[in-house]
């Protein structure tokens, strides 16, 4: 799998598009998980469909249907660098080892603001979680504590109140 990944991050590497996922799915699907900064267009779904059909039937993957398609609003963070670009978002955070007998949180991710030559090896993130019992807390962490992480927008379906 690490292979096609590979092969796709390559293929999709002249256009503004970043590849988030690549999975096999049954009956031969071949799901190809794409993002933007200004959202996935049906448009770039197209674009990634159409590149990849031609590299894979030169490489010679096999399956039998590709669907490309956009993250969605929970968004999975599975590189460093999604950490650092999703800086400020409301984040689901699930650590491999508990914390006082949990593992997964909820809050808003802050990313150390030192990168670059002067940024540590391994950069320590904060969690500013919610606010259940009135108290606030923040957890800290670094990317190698962490088992998944995903985005977890608060949507309001209400609209603006006049």
């Amino acid at each position: 799998m690490a292979d096609i990944f590979a092969l796709t991050q390559e293929a999709l590497a002249g256009i503004d598009i970043e590849l988030v996922d690549v999975e096999r799915a049954p009956l031969g699907l071949l799901l190809v998980t794409i993002d933007r900064p200004e959202g996935v267009r049906i448009e770039d779904c197209e674009l990634v469909s159409r590149q990849l059909s031609r590299v894979f039937e030169v490489e010679n993957i096999d399956y039998q249907r590709l669907e490309v398609g956009s993250p969605g609003t929970d968004r999975p963070l599975k590189r460093l660098a999604d950490f650092f670009r999703f800086d400020g978002e409301h984040v689901e955070v699930k650590l491999r080892e508990p914390i006082d007998n949990r593992k997964v949180f909820k809050g808003i991710l802050r990313a150390p603001e030192e990168q670059g030559a002067d940024a540590p090896a391994t950069p320590e993130f904060e969690l500013e979680l919610d606010a259940k019992s009135g108290q606030e807390s923040v957890l800290n962490f670094t990317f190698e504590d962490v088992d998944r992480a995903k985005l977890d927008p608060i949507l309001d379906f209400k609209g603006k109140k006049r």
